[in-house]
This record gives C-alpha cells, structure tokens and sequence, in this order.
C-alpha cells in the first residue's frame, strides 16, 4: 500500500514515515513546510535507507489538492497530520486555526470523494478535566479551552457524519495524550518554533543552556505533589499506533468510524518529569515555581485498553528512554544546526 501522509516532515510525522517504512509501506509527504524543515526528507532517508515521495503543497488551495489527487489515485491510505497545533497562539488568531484546520481536511475527503482509508490525528484536550481518570474513549468530549482544541472536536464531527452517510469513507481517530522524546538515532525528533509550548523541549533547551530555568506552572493542584499531571508517550510509540490504525483499516474488522487513546494509560507529574530527566541524563536543571496557567488542566491520562485489545498496539518505551531519547537529539541539534 501506498499511504500519503500529511504533515509527514513534522515531529510526529517523520516518525511515522519511518515506522511505515519499516512495515514495509511506500509512503508520500504532503507539506507546506510552514511548521518544519525539508531536511527532515534526508534524516529519515539515514535511518531508513529510503527517501520518502515529497510535494509541497498547501493542502487549504482546493485546487492544488484536487491536481494532487488526480495525479495520485494509487493511494491506499492518509495519515492527516497536517494542522497548526499552537494552542495559545489559537486564542489569539482563531481564524487562521479554524481555516487551516478545516479546509486542509475538507480539501482531503472531497477530493479523493470520500473513498478512503484515512487516520486522524486528534487530542486528549478534547476530554477537557475529565471527569473519571483514566479516561475512556465514552467520555463526554467537553466544551474546548481553545480554537486548536475546537478544531480537534469539530474535525471528529465532520469525520464522523461524514461516515455516517459514505460507507465508502473508513475513518479511525486516534486522541494523543503527550508525546515527547525522539528517535534512538537521535536524527529526527521536535524541533518547536521560538520558545517551546511543551514540557519536555523546554527542559532539553534549558538544560542545554538555550533557556532560562524552568517555569513549573502551579504546585497547589489535587495532586501528590502539587503539580499537574499528564500521560507521556513516546513519540516512536505512538508513530507505530499510526501503522497499527493503517493495518486495522486494511482488514476491514471494524466500523468505518472507530476513535482510540492512544497514551501509556500512566500519568506523570511537571515535577516527576524534571526529576525523570535529572536521574536519566544526570543533568542538573533549574526550576521556579511559578502561578497556574489560565485554562491548564489539573490531570489527566487515557485508558488505553481498548488500543492494546483491538489495535494490538501497546505503549513501550518508559520514561527515561523518553528523556533519553530527547536530551540526545538536543544535543545532535547543537552540533548539526537546522
């Protein structure tokens, strides 16, 4: 099977182009290259042996990817990664969010016309605080904190309804918890824009000694140790949940709409995290305690059961081969600039 992957040169992306190349998949990239970098194609070709098919293209132009499409009718598979995920510049530029997000799959399902085979990378945020942890896939998807987390809910209903009348569409959600680390080869990993979002990129920069010390947002939550908790995955983990939902599409077992966590089913503390990376890496890091951030969740973490029982996918990388894997790559960063 061919599989066009979306987004393919982002974090998560080039990951799961290396994993799909490893079950034996042909894979095309679909970019803008808005949020990544195109010698990410050379990367994944050092760790494969193979350089993935690459178009740039800005999947919100109907035309170019109706032109795509038409050129392209031996693709078996999407893997839609392809979206701007900054959930604090959301808040200040809705539109771009929802444009982006939304025309870019719309753009997808009209022109192949709907007959396809498509994987959709959504969001834990659609839960919200979930009310029972660890969080089922039955859980109340909850009023968004942001346009970033609206469009995950909203692009789940097109997706949905859309399968609810084109039998032909085959659709399986996957809702990511946190993915962090990078590939042992430290040749691929996450390369945010300006100052990091997430946790992790901020402590491997911070340690490295491109940041200040770290902010730990709150240490008075209903927690063991004050601060919040979250369910870490590692990004190789979850690239191979991507070829598990590819496989479990081809053998048409299931409905032609299925949603699964996709997580570790555990969830870890800020503070159980910085000290994770402290005794994996023996790296000293410097960290204040800082007030709550507006619109931050307490805990939360997935019950992942039905992913280990229908996509015969599990979590298996622990914590500190997710510092790791992560610190390694800052450091290759450092020495091979991009």
């Amino acid at each position: 099977m061919k599989i066009l992957v979306t987004g393919g040169t982002g974090y998560i992306g080039s990951h799961t182009v290396v994993e799909l190349f490893n079950a034996g998949y042909e894979v095309v990239i679909v970019d803008d290259l808005s949020n990544s970098d195109i010698k990410i194609l050379e990367q994944i070709e050092k760790i494969t042996g193979k350089k993935p098919d690459f178009v740039k293209l800005d999947l919100c132009n109907e035309k170019e990817v109706n032109d795509f499409a038409a050129q392209h009718k031996d693709i078996s598979g999407i893997i839609h990664f392809a979206a701007f995920k900054a959930v604090g510049e959301s808040v200040q530029e809705p539109l771009k969010y929802y444009r982006n997000n939304f025309y870019s799959l719309i753009n997808l399902l009209t022109a192949y016309n709907s007959k396809v085979k498509l994987v959709f990378s959504s969001s834990c945020t659609v839960y919200g605080q979930p009310d029972v942890l660890p969080v089922t896939e039955q859980a109340a998807v909850k009023k968004a904190e942001s346009p970033y987390g609206n469009t995950k809910q909203i692009a789940e209903e097109i997706l949905q309804e859309t399968c609810a009348v084109k039998a032909e569409l085959e659709v399986i959600v996957l809702r990511y918890f946190n993915p962090v680390g990078a590939h042992h080869t430290a040749l691929i990993g996450e390369l945010p824009n300006g100052i990091p979002q997430n946790l992790v990129p901020f402590i491997t920069q911070s340690a490295i000694g491109k940041r200040n010390s770290i902010t730990v947002y709150g240490d008075d939550y209903n927690t063991p140790d004050g601060s919040a908790i979250r369910d870490y995955i590692h990004v190789v983990d979850l690239a191979k949940a991507h070829v598990a939902a590819i496989k479990r599409l081809e053998s048409k077992l299931g409905d032609n709409y299925e949603v699964f966590n996709i997580g570790t089913g555990k969830g870890s503390s800020v503070l159980e995290i910085i000290n994770a990376f402290e005794q994996s890496t023996g790296e000293k890091l410097k960290y204040t305690i800082g007030k709550r951030r507006e619109g931050d969740i307490e805990q939360t973490f997935g019950d992942v059961a039905k992913a280990n029982k229908i996509l015969g996918w599990k979590a298996e990388l622990d914590i500190n081969e997710m510092m790791n894997s992560a610190w390694k790559w800052e450091k290759y960063l450092k020495d091979n600039p991009f």
